[in-house]
């Protein structure tokens, strides 16, 4: 998910530097794919011929491997991958639940749907194996990229051949912000900091087909003194879910979301502190291949009287704080993009040139980040990265943090406004 920054100026900060660790245990039982029957008991025929072994990624697989190998098309072999959470219309809408117009409509959009859904179930497959397997002790660098190498082995598509990712894959990259950084935080290349039982940390990806972004996002903890915490804003992001819909104003969405937040308080330190939402972060639209189509979603009350409308589909996303409820640009950026308007202008600098032209084939518009550079072979590659950022060519996405010493958190779902009902494509057993 990326959160939409309404206004913030630059501030200096950083992450605790943490003890080494030992890596977190990973669980090794098999998962089976949501809503699907497992076949367990399937019959062996006996040889006495020993077959070699074959991975979690091996055709015919019923079952998910851990971690996380086996591609989601395997496990629905005829390519029915399970709804989302389907919400019928209320009020002057509720026609639409019936309607044979909106049925017809619906059904034309096919191919969309099974792209939405495939990659929620990537989503949601990864995402429970990472809540089983991320402990305290783990590098950052560890928890992103054993996300993204499950990610890209769930779609199918492993980023390494010219324009493969922008098939499938990442779509938004591993934000792992930790405590008062709410958002945008990935470790760079040579990032050493290690999560501790103490940390607020917010696991935010996304995942697409075709350009499809499916953006969800969840905080982990290791200490129930933040229970409250997470409860305020999971609490709050369901109450925004609950409140989108078609011809529903963003002001009313805003003001049901903050007094939903704003209810709950959490005890740190033998101190009562009132969760305040993050007032200018925001959700957001997502079209094909671009993250953030041009529509915000507030998380406070305001008089913003855009409505949402049939076909679109939204962010939904809510950020709590024990601190200011404001974030400032701060830290080491990771996260870019292309601009989808990005004007032609001349770069004088060659590696720019070199590096937009990878980009575009790679990525396209889709956000990316620094590893995902590395990981393409680039060297050297801030100075024409840099320029290209100037020149109005790419965006720069610094991580955003509120005050020094406070706790954030975030949760995050991808909603489809179909003609004939709303559709939580990304909603799981988890959240």
């Amino acid at each position: 998910m990326a959160a939409v920054l309404q206004d913030g100026a630059s501030a200096a900060n950083e992450i605790s530097q943490m003890r080494d660790g030992s890596e977190g245990d990973q669980d090794d039982e098999e998962v089976a794919p949501r809503d699907e029957k497992s076949n367990i008991a399937g019959t062996k025929k006996k040889k006495r011929k020993p077959k070699k072994k074959k991975n979690a990624s091996t055709k015919g697989a019923t079952v998910q491997s851990s971690p996380p190998r086996v591609p989601v098309a395997s496990l629905f072999a005829e390519g029915h991958y399970p709804a989302g959470e389907e919400v019928e219309y209320r009020n002057e809408n509720a026609f639409r639940t019936t309607s044979e117009e909106k049925r017809h409509l619906d059904r034309m959009n096919e191919d969309f749907l099974t792209e939405y859904r495939q990659g929620a179930e990537v989503h949601r497959q990864v995402r429970q194996w990472a809540q089983r397997s991320i402990k305290p002790g783990q590098t950052l660098t560890e928890i992103a990229e054993g996300i993204e190498d499950g990610v890209r082995a769930l779609t199918g598509h492993q980023g390494l051949d010219e324009g493969d990712n922008i098939k499938g894959g990442m779509g938004f990259p591993t934000g792992l912000s930790i405590n008062h950084c709410a958002a945008h935080y990935t470790p760079n290349a040579g990032n050493k900091v290690v999560l501790q039982k103490e940390d607020v940390m917010k696991v935010d990806f996304g995942v697409h087909l075709n350009g499809r972004i499916v953006d969800s996002a969840f905080t982990m903890t290791f200490d129930p003194v933040y229970d409250n915490l997470v409860a305020a804003v999971k609490d709050a992001t369901n109450t925004g879910v609950r409140e989108a819909g078609i011809d529903v104003r963003m002001s009313d969405i805003g003001a049901a979301v903050q007094e939903a937040m704003e209810s709950y308080e959490v005890e740190i330190g033998g101190k009562a502190l009132p969760v305040k939402c993050i007032r200018n972060l925001n959700g957001h639209d997502i079209i094909q291949y671009s993250i953030h189509g041009g529509k915000s979603v507030p998380i406070v009350k305001g008089k913003d009287q855009t409505k949402m409308e049939e076909g679109e589909t939204f962010a939904i996303e809510t950020f709590g704080s024990t601190g200011n409820g404001y974030v400032r640009d701060d830290m080491e950026t990771s996260h870019y993009a292309k601009k989808p308007d990005a004007p032609n202008v001349p770069l004088r600098v060659s590696s720019a040139r070199l590096l937009l032209s990878s980009i575009s084939k790679n990525f396209g518009t889709l956000p990316f980040c620094r590893r995902y550079l590395d990981r393409l072979g680039h060297e050297k590659y801030l100075l024409g990265l840099n320029n290209l950022v100037s020149s109005g060519i790419v965006e720069a996405y610094p991580p955003l943090c509120d005050v020094k010493g406070s706790f954030t958190a975030q949760f995050e779902h991808t909603i489809l406004l179909r003609p004939t009902v709303k559709e939580v494509v990304s909603r799981g057993d988890d959240y």
